[in-house]
């Protein structure tokens, strides 16, 4: 979801940012960048040994708590859509094709983030607090995606963007349409490549599931 149909990873930016003040330190533009796609607890964790804070459960959960609250106020103003987002879940769900939102962020932000982007693009969503704590880059996301589609992870396609999800995917089975956003992603096994989701329609999906893609122009 962020970064890959939203563009929210400049909110959770802000919000990860505000978080190392409010805990005494300050974020670098690299370590930042280590945080894209990273779930509430990493990110949590990340910040406080980045500011010197013991790293304790209590303390993952507070900082967690503040930054959900934080970005949570962010996301009531509404979400930019990333380029050919909107047109490409509208093509999966006129194709008729089974569909899942996946994403680390907890149940009550990405039901707002939801208010932009829409429901009924989606039969099932997974979120970030609802995997007993196996969150991306761990393979239970996307496995409990396509149990709850019931469909064969082997015969689906995930799209997206940060490194982590893509592992996920992978892991999972899946076959994963890259679209990077601000952090390169690596080549491997199973991984298609585009520069957008401009033009990705229900063929072009088939197409990345047989291991090739379109000339995307």
């Amino acid at each position: 979801m962020d970064g890959t149909l939203v563009d929210s990873e400049k909110l959770w930016e802000i919000a990860n940012y505000e978080a190392a003040e409010w805990l005494g330190g300050a974020l670098t533009e690299a370590q930042r960048a280590t945080l894209m796609g990273a779930n509430k607890d990493d990110t949590a964790r990340y910040l406080l040994e980045s500011v010197g804070r013991p790293v304790t459960p209590a303390a993952i959960a507070e900082t967690g708590a503040w930054i959900t609250d934080r970005a949570a106020r962010l996301f009531v103003d509404g979400l930019p859509w990333r380029p050919g987002a909107a047109e490409a879940l509208a093509s999966v769900r006129s194709a008729g094709i089974p569909c899942a939102l996946v994403t680390t962020t907890d149940r009550a932000l990405a039901e707002l983030a939801l208010n932009t982007i829409g429901r009924d693009f989606f039969d099932v969503t997974v979120c970030g607090d609802e995997v007993d704590g196996l969150n991306k880059p761990h393979p239970r996301p996307y496995a409990m995606a396509a149990e709850l589609l019931g469909v064969d992870p082997m015969r689906s396609v995930a799209v997206e963007d940060p490194p982590p999800g893509a592992e996920s995917a992978v892991a999972a089975g899946c076959t994963v349409l890259v679209v990077p956003h601000e952090v390169p992603v690596p080549a491997g096994p199973r991984r298609v490549f585009r520069p957008s989701l401009v033009g990705v329609d229900a063929t072009v999906l088939a197409d990345v599931l047989r291991g090739g893609i379109p000339d995307a122009g």
